[in-house]
């Protein structure tokens, strides 16, 4: 059988900028509108610029901070990089700059086969197709590299395009959770999508 993140474009790379070295092995994804590679130091400014937003916040859990600062930027680098192989959190760049990001959360216990989806990206880059892109790569590399069975994700009720993404590339709708999210004084459903492994190719 053939690798998934081998047909997804992934390879192996020691390293991103020229002088900046991440940890040995690095991968990196080619999608066809972006670039999936670790997050390093050199990506501070890139994320505040990007991650300091309130639209962007909006849409996600509590553990995406507002405002982001330098700080909140150094503190996620600095744990992607502690993380160690294989990469779990990629930074989704188009054109030279980080515009977002994608990554999992492998679970523990009776739940040990299963990991949980995020990303998001900047306002000025919704609407491009370039999560959906990305989230198609990031599906096959997670199969691939990870012992998991299940990927799944949640996606607040006012935020249909995001919905779309997950549907675009695979994951079900499993259930609704009314009321289930409430954040800047609005109170909205809870969504969850779940894609299983695909069957072994002939």
């Amino acid at each position: 059988m053939e690798g998934h993140a081998a047909a997804a474009g992934a390879r192996i790379n020691p390293g991103w900028r020229p002088g900046e070295q991440l940890y040995a092995g690095a991968v990196e994804l080619d999608a066809i509108k972006s670039v999936l590679r670790p997050f390093g130091p050199g990506d501070r400014d890139d994320l505040v610029e990007t991650a300091n937003d309130r639209r962007v916040w909006r849409n996600l859990t509590a553990r995406f901070p507002h405002p982001y600062t330098l700080q909140d930027a150094d503190q996620w680098i600095a744990r992607c990089a502690q993380e160690g192989e294989p990469t779990r959190n990629f930074a989704i760049e188009v054109e030279g700059r980080v515009v977002g990001g994608i990554g999992l959360e492998l679970l523990e216990g009776e739940k040990q086969h299963v990991a949980n989806v995020g990303y998001w990206i900047g306002h000025d880059w919704w609407n491009r197709g370039i999560v959906t892109d990305a989230l198609r790569v990031f599906v096959a590399y997670a199969f691939d590299t990870f012992p998991v069975e299940r990927l799944q994700a949640t996606v607040f009720g006012w935020n249909p395009a995001s919905a779309r993404v997950l549907e675009k590339c695979g994951f079900q709708r499993e259930g609704c959770l009314h009321g289930a999210i409430s954040k800047a004084e609005e109170t909205t459903d809870e969504l969850w999508y779940g894609l299983l492994r695909p069957p072994p190719r002939a």
